[in-house]
């Protein structure tokens, strides 16, 4: 049974709160742009980033999918960071509902630059796919939910702007890169074509994100949501834990983040495990435990088993855990006494 899951931040669960303020939501024909939850969750998400609209869509995946396919014709290529959640976990999305294909960019502390950006976009020859578009994952997820800079988005973004291409951020994390940063939401949006916010991580609700741009891209955006099987009916219903999310659990995020920082301190104590302490920026705690004789799989089963703490593996050693609102108060203590089980019991 699992007591402390750490296996992501999208195991959290609406809070009672939340539950409540979805029950009494106002909902009406979304498709017909007559739900009122909605139309005030797109407004709240649009004026937060400084955009001229926005668009409630099921997931964040389907915000990728949706913008890239505005963004993009057949044949065209995305340039994106090596690891990046469209690349690895959205099931070869681009290119089997679009055509697009993906250039990863090398980025081993979890970004690119734009340098990169510039000596990337190919020749305008008609033997060469067309470099459209650069996608920035806010936060670098799989490095350990590392922030980028507002300065280095600005200097992406410019260089893809001056090489007649568009910027596009996967903004899962945006908000916990805003707290962690100090830098607005509209600061970070900017200098992006577009951008999308999850609601159903850290900030708990049970579903859903919203993708921003111009008032122009949106309303292409609409067609790709309806044609991606999109299209919802009474969704204030799930779009009111979207405001409320807005409303009560951005700030909170600094929790999640001070945990984080907790919980790597006590495992880089930990004989046999690597963590660089200083890299945990926000909610995300990757670690290596190769030198405790245990695999990841083997690890994350013992401190399930024993302790009924969940981590998730990334790799042959490679392990994750990432904070969220549903652990419980003694969470931290209880996955580092797991860790410590599994470690020296080996």
């Amino acid at each position: 049974m699992v007591k402390v899951d750490l296996f992501s931040d999208t195991v959290t669960r609406p809070t009672a709160p939340m539950r409540r303020f979805m029950c009494d939501a106002e909902v009406g024909d979304e498709q017909q742009r007559e739900d009122p939850t909605v139309n005030l969750l797109q407004d709240t998400v649009a004026e937060l980033l400084g955009k001229e609209a926005a668009l409630f869509l099921p997931s964040g995946t389907m915000c990728n999918q949706v913008a890239f396919a505005v963004h993009c014709r057949a044949g065209d290529e995305i340039l994106l960071q090596e690891l990046a959640h469209p690349l690895l976990y959205e099931a070869g999305g681009a290119a089997a509902l679009i055509g697009t294909v993906f250039r990863p960019l090398a980025g081993p502390d979890g970004f690119f630059t734009a340098v990169q950006v510039t000596e990337a976009v190919r020749p305008a020859v008609h033997y060469m796919p067309r470099t459209r578009a650069v996608s920035i994952e806010q936060t670098s997820a799989s490095i350990g939910g590392v922030c980028w800079t507002l300065e280095r988005v600005r200097q992406v973004c410019a260089a893809a702007h001056g090489s007649g291409l568009v910027a596009h951020m996967d903004g899962a994390r945006l908000f916990n890169a805003v707290v962690a940063t100090g830098t607005s939401p509209r600061a970070f949006a900017a200098p992006l074509d577009s951008v999308w916010v999850d609601l159903s991580k850290g900030l708990g609700a049970p579903v859903g994100a919203v993708l921003a741009g111009s008032r122009d891209f949106i309303e292409q955006a609409w067609l790709f949501k309806q044609r991606f099987g999109g299209a919802m009916r009474q969704a204030g219903i799930i779009a009111a834990a979207g405001v409320y999310a807005l409303r009560h659990h951005v700030e909170r995020l600094a929790d999640d983040h001070q945990r984080a920082r907790e919980l790597a301190a006590a495992l880089a104590e930990l004989p046999g495990v690597a963590l660089d302490v200083d890299r945990v920026e926000t909610n995300i705690v990757i670690f290596d435990v190769r030198g405790t004789g245990l695999s990841g799989e083997a690890f994350a089963a013992r401190t399930l088993a024993s302790h009924g703490v969940r981590f998730s593996v990334l790799g042959p050693y490679s392990v994750r855990a990432v904070t969220h609102l549903d652990i419980p108060p003694d969470g931290i203590a209880r996955a580092v006494e797991a860790a410590r089980a599994a470690t020296t019991t080996h």
